[in-house]
């Protein structure tokens, strides 16, 4: 069961905040020039979301007349407003009627570091639960309430107090059939729902260590001009396609045509964990010779990171070349420096991307990804077989980075 609705609560007041939230909600508040809001939305989007529904509250029409009707990378956008405020159970409870079977719920103030997908079941891991929510490993300070964990399970919530136990993050995997249990508006998930489910056994936990921050109070909104820019700026794996995630068995184009190279879904899912942006940059010079259109390279791409999604993986961005210098269509048959080893698709994720250059790196199993790579100023690996997550674990380290408490 894979979410593809992310609901997002953007309904408190901040009254932490003063003056900064008299007249403007706390979730579009500026960090490093842009509405906080957009960094979680872009988040949302390159993890393959498709529809994005905040629950409005306070100053709701402004929020409403920024975002309702946008896409963000592919993601559409909607709102509901509150009529009262309701606390964030009862907020859930209003949606009701647009909420899917199962969606992910993110709080609008905080911002986690972490693979998103890996909160959704897979069919190694099938949800047996109600809600499975993130926790952050290593965030410092007493500014946070303690999440109690006992094999994968939560058995209780701690009051607000420095210790090693991991702190609720703000985002969780929820089925609707929570909605069952929500009580009369206005009603808190964190304070009446969750430990009540946890006290059951149906709630779990998934720990993930990365850069946390909320903008709840002035001092961390102040930090978070810096540290946000800082935790959305991410080190990329540059991936080919065939050869790399899939046989190169000669110009695939259909999913029927797809042997996944060993190890390649969990490859992904290694990076998608470790905090790296994974993007494929191909060269697929059968649209120039005529074996396929453009079309036919969209719909596998959909149908790939579906399949990754499964396994709680997913691709950023793919840029693709259908360019051949001698290619039989004349509209593809040109010389194009985005075709490897021609750096141009790699350069124009760099110019799309908060990508942390010097840190990205590329692999590919011919000498034209490299060279690719090198022309771009990042390093390029040559895979020659094998499995691919042993293969990524030998050139790469997992990145760990803490950004939160006091």
């Amino acid at each position: 069961m894979n979410a593809e609705q992310a609901v997002f609560l953007v309904g408190g007041q901040g009254t932490r905040l003063g003056e900064l939230t008299r007249a403007t909600p706390k979730p579009v508040l500026e960090v490093a020039g842009r509405p906080f809001l957009d960094y979680l939305l872009a988040e949302a989007g390159r993890h393959g979301i498709k529809s994005a529904l905040l629950l409005c509250g306070y100053q709701a029409g402004e929020i409403a007349s920024r975002y309702d009707g946008r896409t963000i990378r592919g993601m559409r956008i909607s709102t509901v407003v509150e009529p009262e405020p309701a606390g964030t159970a009862g907020a859930l409870a209003l949606a009701g009627n647009r909420l899917a079977e199962s969606f992910l719920l993110v709080n609008g103030d905080s911002l986690f570091d972490f693979n998103w997908l890996s909160l959704c079941p897979t069919p190694a891991t099938p949800a047996k639960v109600l809600v499975r929510m993130a926790l952050a490993a290593g965030v410092q300070g007493d500014r946070y309430g303690r999440v109690r964990i006992d094999s994968g399970r939560v058995t209780g919530f701690r009051p607000i107090g420095s210790s090693d136990e991991p702190i609720n993050a703000g985002v969780y995997f929820i089925r609707k059939e929570i909605l069952a249990r929500l009580g009369p508006a206005p009603c808190s998930l964190e304070r009446d729902i969750l430990p009540k489910l946890a006290s059951e056994g149906l709630v779990e936990g998934h720990v993930a260590r990365g850069a946390f921050i909320d903008i709840g109070i002035p001092e961390d909104f102040a930090r978070a001009q810096t540290a946000v820019p800082a935790i959305v700026r991410r080190p990329a794996a540059f991936l080919d396609r065939d050869g790399i995630l899939n046989e190169d068995t000669g110009y695939v184009h259909r999913s029927d045509q797809v042997r996944w190279i060993d190890g390649a879904h969990e490859a992904v899912r290694w990076l998608n964990d470790a905090g790296y942006f994974v993007f494929v940059v191909t060269n697929q010079a059968g649209v120039a010779h005529g074996l396929y259109q453009e079309s036919h390279v969209n719909e596998l791409h959909d149908w790939m990171n579906l399949e990754l999604r499964k396994n709680g993986a997913h691709i950023d961005c793919v840029e693709y070349c259908p360019d051949h210098p001698e290619g039989a269509v004349e509209q593809y048959r040109r010389h194009s420096d985005r075709r490897k080893p021609g750096p141009g698709m790699i350069t124009a994720l760099l110019a799309d991307w908060p990508v942390d250059v010097a840190n990205s790196f590329l692999i590919g199993d011919r000498a034209t990804d490299v060279e690719a790579a090198n022309a771009a100023g990042i390093r390029g690996h040559l895979f020659r077989g094998g499995n691919l997550l042993e293969f990524v674990r030998s050139v790469e380290s997992p990145r760990h980075r803490t950004i939160g408490g006091d």
